[in-house]
């Protein structure tokens, strides 16, 4: 297994951050690898929700299923990959923490997981992962702020 990590500074209140982050639907407005993202239940966001995505990671297109797994308004977010790609997202997540000045401190992790040839392959995606975790962290924050 391999983790990356990032941290950002959004210029939002935690309460409008987490609404934006829940809503796993918002992900393809900062992750340039998200085809497609869909919701499989109609409501809110809930522990159990399943997002459906198509992704194109160094120019292979996957099918991507996660279920959010745990929900702590306004601050923990977690969810497991539960598609079977030859990497893949044991567990990720976004912690949030009240800042002065509605602001919000982000952290996002993702936990990789190799499969098969993939256990050969994860160091490489972490290590991928891991260079653009700043600018992902960015894109992040430039979504959340533009909401």
């Amino acid at each position: 297994m391999a983790r990356f990590e990032v941290t950002v500074e959004v210029d939002r209140p935690v309460a409008d951050v987490y609404a934006f982050l829940a809503d796993g639907e918002n992900d393809r407005k900062f992750s340039p690898r998200v085809q497609s993202i869909s919701k499989t239940a109609t409501g809110p966001t809930a522990v159990g929700t399943v997002f459906r995505s198509t992704v194109k990671d160094a120019g292979m297109t996957t099918r991507r299923e996660f279920r959010i797994s745990e929900l702590v308004a306004p601050t923990r977010i977690r969810w497991q990959e539960q598609s079977t790609n030859l990497v893949t997202a044991r567990e990720g997540g976004y912690d949030l923490e009240p800042l002065a000045g509605d602001r919000t401190k982000v952290r996002i992790f993702n936990d990789l997981e190799g499969h098969r040839l993939g256990k050969l392959l994860v160091g490489f995606a972490a290590a991928a992962a891991r260079k653009d975790a700043p600018a992902f962290g960015q894109r992040i924050k430039a979504a959340v702020e533009a909401s």
